[in-house]
């Protein structure tokens, strides 16, 4: 990633974190929530390899096409599961690997390399999409965080899991006694997560 360094370490330090919570979620909860933590996992574990800082971190020059590759594959897995966020987020991992070949073609992503500043690359119209995506996704999300702790008061059952495609839900209780099963996910951690991946989004398309 373009840009000041420590900006990309704070990055590669938020999204790794989140990756490696989500992937801690991957052997609970039912089918559907495996699948959503294993997409969130790859979408944050690739966006911590993607942010680091190219002025510290030289990356091989076949780096892009892999994440071109990997997250082309995860798109058409969330087109067919009619996942649209993790859809958009890996067309976004997709278009910002090329937009690093193309910077890396024209030789600005060497000197972006020498000099810390960013290199010009994607295309204008589409980094604002984008942009406009993320930063209503962060707002909705973050206001999804809200309510989260008033369970008391009323709101979805102890436990309940807010998926990204469907409303929230109570995980399976081990039994008559309505004990949530080990390894159950907070709701505010899940939203939480998707908060700081949205938020680490906006930051490296904003480096394009």
């Amino acid at each position: 990633m373009h840009g000041p360094p420590w900006v990309g370490w704070l990055l590669v330090v938020l999204c790794a974190a989140t990756g490696a919570y989500c992937l801690s979620r991957v052997g609970a909860g039912g089918a559907a929530q495996r699948r959503e933590a294993r997409g969130e996992a790859l979408m944050g574990l690739g966006m911590a390899v993607m942010a680091l800082p190219m002025s510290v971190v030289v990356q091989p020059s076949w780096s892009p096409w892999v994440f071109a590759a990997v997250f082309g594959a995860a798109g058409l897995w969330a087109l067919a599961h009619r996942h649209p966020h993790h859809l958009v987020g890996c067309a976004a991992m997709v278009y910002m690997a090329l937009a690093m070949t193309a910077a890396a073609g024209t030789g600005s992503a060497g000197h972006a390399a020498h000099t810390g500043h960013a290199a010009p690359g994607g295309v204008p119209v589409l980094t604002g999409l984008l942009l406009a995506y993320y930063a209503v996704f962060v707002i909705a999300a973050g206001l999804r965080l809200a309510p989260a702790g008033a369970v008391a008061a009323g709101g979805p059952p102890a436990g309940a899991v807010a998926t990204a495609d469907g409303p929230a839900h109570a995980p399976d209780v081990a039994g008559p006694s309505g004990r949530a099963r080990r390894g159950s996910a907070r709701p505010e951690l899940i939203g939480a997560c998707r908060v700081a991946m949205g938020i680490g989004m906006f930051a490296m398309l904003l480096t394009l």
